[in-house]
């Protein structure tokens, strides 16, 4: 994780009708955009600005990286992660496009998936499910403890979140960390978590561990 640097100033925007501080992410851009930046979570920035950006930038066909609607893929992923950095949908399809072999040019303000991901945190610390969404992808770029770092950081800011405990725990157990997926488990499951996918995995690495023992 880099360390963000914030730039001193601050920008208000009239059209939404608040104050964002100008933040520089190192190596990652500036967030501060021609429209927006927006938070992806705040009901009115979804009623008022999000249409406008989907419409033209995020369809369906962008968001299953088919093709783009103004422009390539990533143009568009790009717009859309420009205006609405903690788009969570748009973070996991720009982590596909990166997992898929996507390329990200060099000389580009915004070079790499890692990159975005470093601007939705500088952006919102605070958006559990931008680190779930992150961790996921380091887990599967091989960046197992960066992996468990931001389930960690995600299980800090939303304990009580049933999802987030029942993913986390799918990470614990594949990364053979089982009393840790238990706790989760138990959480999720106690809480009303409906998918079995957790529990059927923690039986399974422990009916695994209990082989090799045999052995």
């Amino acid at each position: 994780m880099k360390v963000f640097a914030l730039r001193a100033g601050i920008l208000c925007s009239l059209a939404w009708g608040s104050c964002v501080l100008a933040q520089e992410v190192p190596g990652c851009g500036d967030l501060h955009n021609a429209y927006g930046p927006f938070d992806y979570r705040d009901p009115v920035n979804k009623r008022d600005n999000l249409p406008i950006v989907e419409t033209f930038h995020f369809t369906p066909d962008v968001e299953s990286l088919r093709h783009g609607s103004s422009g390539t893929v990533l143009g568009d992923l790009r717009y859309t992660l420009r205006a609405f950095p903690n788009h969570h949908r748009a973070l996991k399809s720009i982590a596909r496009y990166a997992l898929a072999g996507g390329q990200f040019p060099i000389d580009d303000s915004i070079p790499s998936a890692e990159c975005y991901f470093d601007r939705a945190i500088a952006f919102r610390p605070d958006d559990a499910a931008v680190r779930v969404i992150y961790a996921n992808y380091l887990f599967k770029t091989g960046g197992r403890e960066e992996a468990r770092k931001q389930y960690e950081e995600a299980l800090r800011l939303a304990p009580e979140s049933v999802e987030i405990n029942y993913v986390a725990g799918l990470f614990f157990v594949d990364i053979g960390d089982l009393e840790r997926a238990r706790k989760l488990a138990k959480m999720a499951y106690d809480n009303g978590y409906p998918l079995p996918g957790l529990r059927k995995k923690l039986v399974a690495a422990e009916a695994a561990g209990k082989s090799a023992q045999k052995k």
